[in-house]
């Protein structure tokens, strides 16, 4: 693999790049879009991925997850994102990191993916969507972060469609988002084949209400679902609990 200090690859003027911390892999973010933060991390360390076989990341932003997913799988990633910014980003990450012949990079809207890649093709899914309904903040934001925050190019019952399309029966669909939705996320998964096997809460800190929750689901599964132990980030020294170390800069896997 060539460092990226060797690479060709351009970069716009508002654009850098960043350590992924793992596997000498770097990531082109800039401040106009929306950067991907721990939610993404941590996904891409608690979901169930295959050794082979093919892997899709939904909303993929600018690639981390799939990039992330690399160190973990021999399968073929593919991620898609509606924004052209966003996946001209992810490419560049791609090529500057010389993982061309494992990612490939769609743009395109997630809701008519499975009308080029076909029905349950893949063996499992990753997603980081849009956590918050349209409620008017959207207009204050730049597109790129109100596209990545709120339901304006999906919604939440369209990506998990989405997903049912697209993943395998028997295959998994790991997703992050907040608590808040989980009832919503149950349901819709449910509603379309889609059946919870594990969930995991993560907090802040100890004494604080989670505020992110990861969850696994099989399409077409049987009803089975596990509370995981509690994923705690800070501890009382506000410092990176040891798991969380772990997850970063460690080899683990983000499963109990």
């Amino acid at each position: 693999m060539n460092s990226f200090k060797d690479s060709a690859i351009p970069l716009l003027p508002s654009e850098r790049v960043d350590d992924l911390l793992t596997h000498d892999l770097h990531i082109i973010q800039s401040d106009e879009v929306f950067s991907f933060s721990m939610d993404a991390v941590l996904l891409a360390r608690f979901a169930g991925i295959p050794p082979r076989g093919r892997v899709l990341d939904l909303c993929t932003g600018n690639g981390v997850i799939p990039m992330l997913l690399t160190t973990r799988t021999s399968a073929s990633i593919e991620g898609i994102e509606i924004q052209p910014r966003l996946a001209d980003m992810a490419r560049r990450s791609v090529a500057m990191n010389g993982l061309e012949e494992r990612i490939v990079i769609h743009e395109g809207d997630l809701r008519e993916l499975h009308t080029v890649a076909g029905y349950g093709v893949y063996d499992a899914i990753t997603v980081n969507p849009p956590y918050m309904p349209l409620n008017g903040s959207d207009l204050k934001m730049n597109t790129h972060q109100a596209m990545a925050r709120h339901e304006l190019g999906c919604t939440l019952e369209e990506v998990i469609q989405a997903c049912v399309r697209l993943v395998r029966t028997g295959g998994k669909v790991s997703m992050v988002h907040k608590p808040q939705r989980l009832a919503d996320i149950i349901s819709l998964m449910r509603q379309y084949r889609l059946e919870p096997k594990s969930i995991r809460f993560v907090h802040p800190r100890a004494h604080l209400e989670a505020n992110m929750v990861l969850i696994e689901a099989a399409r077409d599964g049987k009803p089975e679902v596990r509370l995981q132990p509690p994923l705690i980030v800070y501890n009382e020294n506000n410092e990176y609990c040891p798991e969380i170390m772990d997850i970063y800069f460690g080899a683990g896997e983000g499963r109990s």
